[in-house]
């Protein structure tokens, strides 16, 4: 079973940390944010996708063709124009009706969350935030499906956002996403089309969720996984 890992972005936020690393290179407690993410994947992922653009080479020249025993390819997003957009450059190694991981090269997460994905056809992970609006904010049908999804929305309708952890498979290529106010493509927008369209998309409850959006953050993470004695 394949993930996809989105790693082309310029990591903005956290300069001046990545202007001389990629941001998933960038080290929690020793180690590399993209190693934690690998590290806790299911075990019935075998294969990586990784996306990559802003100093790629970095992040291929670390991985190389084999990355904690997984074997890796690489797609070059050359420009950064949002999360469907990156999923869309994966669609040729993805068979008919195969079913994958899609995660953020950004955030640490927990292993069980993930896992918990793969007991549905279609999966997300979620969490509650203090602040929804920078997120793909979601709200729940009584038997825990996703009845909406919305990126970034100026007056958000839940506190419970993405964490940015998919189950799909090849039918997400049939929904284009619109373009964004801020010139980007989300696949929050192509989910929206295929919740309209019929499919149900069940939400998994985060189990662990450090989002690594400013330098900051990186104290933040590292003071929470030295309490759970994970580092």
């Amino acid at each position: 079973m394949k993930a996809i890992i989105l790693a082309a972005g310029e990591g903005a936020r956290m300069r001046p940390l990545t202007l001389k690393i990629p941001k998933p290179l960038l080290k929690v407690g020793g180690r590399p944010i993209l190693e934690y993410i690998v590290s806790r994947l299911p075990d019935a992922i075998n294969e990586l996708i990784l996306v990559v653009g802003y100093m790629g080479e970095r992040i291929k020249d670390y991985c190389g063709d084999n990355f904690l025993g997984k074997q890796t390819r690489y797609i070059w997003q050359d420009k950064q124009l949002g999360t469907y957009h990156a999923l869309k450059l994966c669609e040729s190694l993805i068979k008919k009706n195969e079913r994958f991981l899609v995660l953020c090269a950004d955030d640490i997460h927990g292993k069980k969350g993930i896992e918990n994905c793969l007991n549905y056809k279609y999966a997300l992970v979620v969490a509650e935030v203090k602040d929804p609006r920078r997120f793909g904010v979601v709200r729940l049908n009584n038997d825990s499906s996703v009845a909406e999804i919305k990126e970034k929305p100026e007056n958000p309708f839940s506190n419970l956002v993405s964490t940015g952890i998919l189950l799909l498979d090849s039918e997400i290529f049939k929904y284009k996403a619109d373009i964004h106010p801020n010139g980007e493509y989300y696949l929050t927008d192509a989910l929206s089309k295929m919740l309209k369209d019929g499919h149900k998309i069940f939400a998994v409850k985060s189990t662990l969720w450090l989002p690594i959006g400013h330098p900051e953050d990186i104290k933040k993470a590292e003071e929470i996984m030295r309490e759970r004695g994970e580092i």
